[in-house]
């Protein structure tokens, strides 16, 4: 009897151990730490953004952490929606403080004026003191968005059939001067009714959608040469990506229309797919391609904040922007000091440019709103 129970439980302990999964059948999280407090990363990232790149003096972000003086203007945009995503999450006035002083600063670094050659950089200060004036109700950040808002729509003109030009008096009507626009002009509308601000939206989105993106595929093509007529198809990035997905979304909002949102799906398939290695978007180096990747989260979560989305969608799309934000936090971050560099994968080390480290704070600040809403 004895000598029975022994073999059964030899024969059960078999059973077991060949009913248990192989290493390679469920790939875990990328080293996950458990219980990680989004919130908490997110406050970390975006205080880290302050004491490592602000210029006390001068009163804008630095190009590094390292203390580089270089002024480029449309980081500080973006800077300035990192510092109005952790106000509004946080409601703590360490952030707010710095609104006034990033006001002051950038302008008086930009030439005394928020007037620049470049459209899609005034677009990007304009969306960010929007935002801002959002937050805030100081009517002096309006007043700049409405002025800024003047000498953008100086840049559209019949070449290539319409379109806002990227730089004044060059040849490119391109889509990170439309996409930007297109979303500024339909937030305008939205915050202060005015309808020929819906207008401009509805155009920019008509001509952005029939000449640079192809719904086929869901790829933004970067810009047309508009005395040429070609059209720059094999530069397919991120930010541009994420600018067309926000266009579409904020037309939803206005119109109500899920051909809208089955636009900024198309879009955002093609780019969590194609422009992504093993689901981590795909490294764009340092510089102005740091930045890219935040833009394209930025627009990406508001897409997946909307009720009228599939819900198969909504999933896929938290499990891909949860893994990112696992990888990054967990591979990619130099602790303690909260370094991001552009490769969500690997650790930068002990210094980072303040393109690369907006992404990372975009990607935090976004998980952090949806565990916030209860979307993980």
């Amino acid at each position: 009897m004895k000598k029975t129970l022994i073999l059964s439980s030899l024969f059960l302990l078999l059973i077991c151990v060949g009913c248990g999964k192989d290493d390679n059948d469920e790939k875990p999280d990328p080293g996950k730490e458990p219980g990680t407090d989004w919130t908490v990363a997110a406050d970390n990232s975006s205080t880290t953004l302050i004491n490592s790149f602000w210029n006390v003096n001068d009163k804008y972000f630095n190009y590094d952490s390292y203390g580089k003086l270089d002024f480029h203007y449309w980081p500080q945009a973006h800077a300035l929606d990192v510092l109005v995503d952790a106000y509004q999450r946080t409601e703590d006035n360490f952030y707010k403080n710095y609104f006034d002083q990033w006001f002051e600063g950038v302008y008086i670094k930009n030439g005394n004026t928020f007037r620049n050659d470049y459209y899609d950089d005034m677009e990007w200060i304009a969306l960010a003191l929007l935002r801002t004036y959002q937050a805030t109700g100081d009517a002096k950040y309006k007043e700049a968005v409405l002025q800024i808002w003047e000498y953008i729509k100086e840049g559209w003109n019949d070449n290539a059939g319409g379109g806002i030009t990227w730089k004044k008096g060059e040849p490119s009507k391109n889509a990170c001067s439309n996409g930007p626009a297109c979303i500024l002009a339909a937030r305008l509308y939205q915050e202060f009714g005015n309808e020929k601000d819906k207008e401009w939206a509805v155009r920019i989105y008509s001509w952005l959608k029939n000449t640079l993106v192809n719904m086929n595929a869901g790829m933004v093509y970067d810009h047309i040469n508009y005395q040429t007529g070609e059209i720059q198809t094999n530069w397919i990035f991120t930010y541009n990506q994420g600018t067309f997905v926000g266009s579409a979304v904020e037309l939803y909002k206005i119109f109500g229309e899920k051909a809208y949102l089955n636009d900024a799906v198309k879009v955002a398939d093609y780019t969590t797919s194609a422009l992504a290695t093993n689901s981590i978007l795909k490294n764009e180096g340092t510089g102005d391609g740091g930045l890219f990747k935040g833009i394209f989260i930025r627009y990406f979560t508001d897409l997946i904040c909307q009720e009228r989305l599939e819900p198969s969608d909504r999933k896929r799309y938290i499990l891909f922007l949860k893994y990112n934000a696992e990888t990054l936090w967990n591979e990619g971050t130099a602790k303690p000091a909260v370094f991001f560099g552009p490769d969500w994968r690997t650790n930068p080390g002990s210094s980072t440019g303040l393109t690369e480290q907006l992404s990372g704070c975009m990607l935090m600040e976004a998980i952090a709103l949806l565990e916030h809403k209860g979307l993980l």
